[in-house]
């Protein structure tokens, strides 16, 4: 009788710190920094995406060229899978694979904002079969059409080294990290290698940034260059 007290007083304090830890992480700490935000006045600069609670988020990196048929397939040759939508399922696979060490090559990325809208597509290519693990993009269409009619696309890309705990908030997300410019580089490298690149420049973005933070805490730097590739067209 005694142990079985125990039990369930053990229980009950596991669910209340469990739900205390959510309400937390995922309400009140969020809360709090949209709150401190509008305080302050922040405002993140011009390619610089935002969380839903309007933290900012990681640099905008990458310009792609082309329609949305022409940036799928361009990733598919290139071995990036497109990731699933973010819901209830898609979290609790990830939550799985994550758990028990199993892919997941086609996991969700949580949702940033660039320009108050999140993104329209994402991409991202495992490191080996560790879902914690992976090279990943997300992209937003934008309005600006190029001399050939096609619109273009911005991105930012960053590599996920790990699972953790976001230095802000505390709720459980994927750590980046810091070279942004290293996986600027590598995805228009894949892009290229797969035959879908006819021609790329850099052009001015956020600007030389050596101490960034994004919307987990985690600290970044970059050369402040968006990487602009003009996409061959799909078949």
């Amino acid at each position: 009788m005694a142990r079985g007290r125990l039990h369930r007083q053990a229980a009950l304090w596991f669910a209340a710190i469990c739900a205390g830890y959510l309400s937390l992480a995922y309400f009140a700490a969020p809360e709090i920094w949209s709150f401190r935000i509008l305080r302050d006045g922040i405002k993140p600069a011009a390619f610089v995406t935002t969380t839903p609670q309007g933290i900012p988020g990681d640099p905008i990196n990458i310009g792609l060229v082309g329609s949305e048929k022409d940036v799928t397939s361009a990733f598919a040759a290139a071995g990036w899978d497109r990731a699933d939508r973010l819901s209830l399922k898609s979290s609790l696979k990830i939550s799985e694979s994550v758990v028990l060490d199993r892919p997941y090559p086609d996991a969700p990325v949580s949702t940033l904002l660039f320009e108050g809208r999140p993104q329209d597509l994402a991409f991202e290519k495992p490191d080996g079969n560790s879902p914690d693990v992976r090279h990943h993009i997300r992209l937003w269409l934008t309005f600006a059409i190029a001399s050939d009619g096609r619109p273009t696309w911005y991105g930012a890309a960053t590599f996920d080294r790990s699972v953790g705990l976001s230095h802000d908030t505390g709720a459980v997300t994927h750590h980046i990290a810091p070279d942004v410019d290293a996986e600027r580089d590598s995805l228009i490298r894949d892009l290229s290698q797969a035959g879908h690149v006819i021609s790329a420049e850099a052009i001015p973005g956020i600007g030389l940034t050596r101490n960034g933070r994004n919307g987990g805490g985690d600290p970044y730097f970059t050369d402040g260059k968006i990487l602009v590739a003009l996409l061959a067209k799909a078949p």
